[in-house]
């Protein structure tokens, strides 16, 4: 591959971010990196100050909203029956793909993708609706885990929907797993305790393309990212072991076993990929640790032994264990939220030393990732409070913004608009004097 081609592919991914970044197609957005470009939304509001809307959502579902255009998309498990909240009832649900208006939170189409028992149980604080959707702009593809996957035109007709099969899940967690998109392909990562597998489909029928098994993997709920950098682009998977493929045909490129269960996404920042395992010593497992990978690694990365991993492994950090939250990587700096404490880290993207710890006072437990807009960092707790911070201002938050509701899914952003998820609501946050026209 000669210098000029890798020139042109940069110029196309940096062209591919800097069109996509009005809408938040997919989980952590159009790069699936938390990074929002181009936009610029509030750094205060409540509900009585930049509140441009409040819609309450029926259901469950942990799954973030997405955005394309003026529709937000979100996914929803509404019970027929009261659920007894232990994940082994037998109520029926109907599994809703919803559509809202993002000027007015207006509902333009509601549609039940199936009424049924749930096939497969879940921990009492998972949901039957934790997976994020995804759209090219054209359909919304809605992954309800073993309940099925079904294709929507953006007006709201099914055009196809699929069976994914129902595997037993680690003490009965349930799946949330959410989907990625190439070129025609939809990837469905399908880690479990009996057959962990990856599947591409093909977008426009959901025929499958291929499947490639994870031999050695166990249940895990990370989210396949698509990473597109100077060298190739490739399709990045968590797990005990990271794998990355070719999101063509499924052939691996490069692996690297890092321990320990996997709920966060891989991260990257241009010709790095910034990968990280649960601290789970407490439960006898892995201690976790924070891994970069660089752009053209190829086949086995050894952790263990940093000498001997080749020139894939740019460092490893066995200290840098991420919590439930994907890490944030952008200006330099990774920035990791441990599930409990309330606490921020920061580590360097060129060395992955950690250069700031911190307590968030006030701060809650962090489920949702971190994202980034308008130069500014934003962390949302489980209690529904936003902390936002200026980078070159240090790691003191300007603003804490609190919003009634439990919080564990990563909000959305689009423009001047944040659109976050609370446990029965929607909020559209938006500076008061921001231009829809």
């Amino acid at each position: 591959m000669g210098p000029r081609f890798r020139v042109l592919q940069l110029v196309m991914i940096l062209s591919a971010a800097t069109t996509a970044g009005a809408d938040w197609p997919q989980f952590r957005g159009a790069q699936a990196n938390g990074v929002a470009t181009g936009a610029a939304p509030p750094t205060d509001w409540s509900p009585a100050s930049n509140l441009a809307w409040s819609v309450a959502v029926p259901g469950e579902g942990w799954s973030m909203p997405i955005i394309v255009g003026e529709k937000v998309l979100v996914t929803s498990a509404v019970p027929v029956a009261p659920d007894s909240g232990t994940g082994t009832d037998t109520a029926r649900y109907r599994f809703e793909v919803r559509c809202y208006d993002l000027s007015t939170g207006e509902l333009r189409w509601s549609r039940v993708a199936a009424e049924q028992a749930p096939r497969a149980p879940r921990h009492a604080t998972n949901t039957y609706a934790s997976e994020t959707p995804v759209t090219d702009g054209e359909f919304v593809y809605a992954s309800f885990g073993p309940n099925g996957l079904y294709c929507y035109g953006l007006d709201g007709e099914l055009r196809w929907s699929k069976d994914l099969g129902v595997y037993p899940m680690a003490n009965d967690w349930g799946s949330a797993s959410s989907l990625a998109l190439h070129q025609g392909l939809l990837f469905v990562q399908n880690d479990n305790e009996q057959q962990s597998h990856l599947v591409a489909l093909d977008k426009a029928t959901g025929e499958q393309r291929w499947r490639v098994e994870r031999p050695g993997e166990v249940s895990n709920w990370s989210t396949p990212i698509v990473w597109r950098n100077s060298v190739r682009t490739e399709l990045v998977v968590g797990g005990k072991t990271v794998r990355s493929y070719d999101p063509a045909t499924g052939v691996e490129n490069w692996s690297m076993s890092i321990g320990g269960r996997s709920s966060a996404s891989p991260a990257t920042d241009g010709d790095t990929l910034i990968v990280g395992s649960e601290n789970r010593v407490r439960r006898g497992g892995s201690p976790g640790g924070l891994f970069a990978v660089r752009a053209g690694a190829q086949g086995a990365i050894e952790v263990s032994q940093p000498e001997a991993a080749g020139a894939g492994l740019v460092w490893a950090n066995p200290r840098g264990a991420v919590g439930m939250a994907s890490p944030l990587v952008v200006d330099g700096k990774i920035y990791i939220l441990p599930r409990r404490g309330a606490i921020l880290r920061v580590h360097d993207l060129a060395t992955g030393e950690q250069i700031h710890q911190g307590r968030l006072q006030g701060g809650s437990t962090f489920w949702a990732s971190p994202w980034a807009a308008g130069g500014k960092i934003y962390l949302l707790d489980d209690a529904g409070t936003t902390f936002v911070f200026s980078p070159p201002r240090g790691y003191e938050p300007i603003a804490a913004n609190a919003l009634p509701g439990q919080f564990w899914s990563t909000p959305a952003v689009s423009d001047g608009a944040i659109v976050l998820r609370s446990a029965d609501r929607l909020y559209c946050v938006r500076a008061q004097d921001a231009d829809r026209n």
